[in-house]
This record gives structure tokens, sequence and C-alpha cells, in this order.
């Protein structure tokens, strides 16, 4: 075999082994590290090329342990510990499920129907004021009619919505609601 820097390398590591590991334990303040270290080192021998001759091949193959053992406690620094991963993990997901989903829309489909039975006006009023958002003084003032017809045609529209869609209309301060 030709006397290249991979084979003086290894042949080094081979002799020098526990030298080596009780050199980079004594450095590194754990046996497992150095070991890990030393074992990465003899898988990095591969990348050593012969463009230039190693002079002392037991200091450099210490020092690539040494730079492995850096690289490693590096990565270490920015991976999340157990706790943490499982913090991320505990997140909840606000999306809602597939089920409530086609729930939703089925709802939304059957109260649409709602309000195509319904006469215009009574339908403009539960829009203008449950769906815009407009006050009913502002619904009077687009339809042009009183405000006490504004609340005659609410209640008849909420009325009708809760017979469609087999709910209940509660009463309640500020106005009727429906309920399941």
């Amino acid at each position: 075999m030709a006397d290249t820097n991979q084979a003086r390398l290894r042949d080094q590591l081979v002799q020098n082994y526990d030298g080596l590991i009780a050199r980079l334990t004594r450095r590194l303040g754990s046996s497992d590290f150095a070991y890990e270290a030393l074992h990465e080192t003899f898988l990095r021998l591969d990348r050593v090329t012969d463009a230039v001759p190693v002079r002392s091949p037991a200091d450099y193959l210490f020092r690539i342990a040494i730079n492995v053992a850096k690289d490693r406690r590096k990565a270490q620094t920015y991976r999340l510990g157990v706790s943490e991963v499982d913090a991320l993990l505990d997140v909840c997901d606000e999306q809602p499920d597939t089920a409530r989903v086609v729930e939703a829309r089925s709802e939304i489909a059957a109260f649409k129907y709602a309000l195509a039975g319904l006469p215009d006006r009574p339908r403009q009023v539960l829009e203008g004021i449950s769906i815009e958002g407009v006050t009913p003084q502002e619904v009077a003032a687009r339809l042009q009619i009183s405000l006490r017809t504004v609340e005659n045609d609410l209640r008849l529209a909420l009325r009708h919505c809760a017979t469609v869609l087999g709910r209940t209309v509660v009463r309640r301060r500020g106005g009727p609601r429906l309920r399941p």
C-alpha cells in the first residue's frame, strides 16, 4: 500500500487509540464525548488528500477530533430539548377540522335557504341588522320605513328563520336571538 496521508493517519489512529481517547477525555471532560469525536474523526479521514504531507499524524488526528467536538457542541446548542419539542407539538391547531367546515357550510346553506323564503323588506331588515351590523335607525332610514316597522319585520324574519332552521327564538335584552 502506498504511504498516503490517509493510510498514515489510520495507522496512527489504530496504534495510538487509547492515548488519543485519554487526551480527548481530559480536554473534553467526557469519555463518551471523546469516543464519539474520535469515531467521527475516523469517518472524516476519507476527506484527507495527499496534496500536502501530514508531518505529525497524532497531533493532526487530535486537532480533527477537537474540531469535531466543537462542531457537535455547537450543533447541540441549536437543537431543541425534549421538553421544548413537546411544548411546540402541544400547540393547539386553531384550524377547524373537516367535519366542522362541512357542518358550518351546511348551516350557511340552510340560513341562505331560510333568507330566500322571506319577503323582500323583512329580508333586507334582517340582513342589514344581523349581517351588515347596521343600526335599526339606519335600516329605517335606508328603507324609508318607521322604526316600529323595522322591529316588526326583524321579529317576523327571526321567527321565519327559526322555524325553517328548527330553532327557537330567545328574547334577550337588546333584541331576540336564535337558539339551537
